[in-house]
């Protein structure tokens, strides 16, 4: 099926296979953009506008390329009741860096610092495939708006299968416990959906490096 024929697919019969059709056809269809610059969505995050169509012309690969570099997310047919898809800023950098929105696989984004002391942590600075240079300006970018200067961050796992980007809450103010959960959420909108956000304490962890 076309992209056309897919996002014409009735919402109660959309499945997983059909997300997996519809990613495959839209990075290889065309678009059409509703607005040039991106716009607010209901979620507070900037947003690049698209419809589906015949009169589409405008290959939806570029437009994505085009979005990761930016720091805004896509909307697909955004004037339907209910969209036919909202992608996060994290997904679309994670497509341009892998080729997919998203992995079900865990990755191995570090490769520096081991603790062993008691269950061991392995931990260190993400790698350039794990949070690309221009990834971190937008975060950094973010932070700035809020106040926050020089965020630090650290990868660490402890069985070397799961990861987490962990943010130093002392780079962050201190926030009160009861904040934590909505920076995570606001975080994650900036990664892709694989990937684990937490907010510690530097206190007994290895060194954390600037954002």
């Amino acid at each position: 099926m076309n992209l056309i024929e897919i996002v014409n697919v009735p919402d109660e019969k959309r499945d997983h296979q059909w997300e997996i059709d519809f990613f495959m056809s839209v990075t290889q269809g065309n678009i059409k953009l509703l607005v040039e610059a991106p716009q607010q969505g209901p979620d507070g995050w900037p947003y690049i506008l698209v419809e589906t169509g015949e009169d589409a012309t405008e290959p939806a690969n570029k437009v994505m390329q085009w979005a990761a570099m930016k720091g805004v997310g896509l909307v697909v047919n955004p004037r339907k009741s209910y969209p036919d898809y909202v992608f996060t800023y994290g997904m679309l950098w994670n497509f341009k860096e892998t080729g997919r929105f998203y992995q079900e696989a865990a990755q191995s984004p570090v490769g520096s610092v081991e603790m062993e002391k008691g269950q061991g942590l392995h931990a260190g600075p993400p790698s350039p495939q794990y949070l690309p240079q221009y990834v971190r300006n937008i975060l950094k970018e973010f932070f700035r708006d809020q106040g926050v200067l020089r965020p630090r961050i650290l990868v660490m796992s402890q069985d070397r299968k799961h990861y987490d980007l962990a943010f130093s809450l002392e780079s962050l103010g201190n926030p009160p416990t009861k904040e934590h959960q909505g920076i995570a959420e606001a975080l994650s909108w900036f990664l892709p959906p694989h990937y684990s956000v937490v907010l510690v304490s530097e206190i007994g962890l290895p060194e954390f490096t600037d954002l």
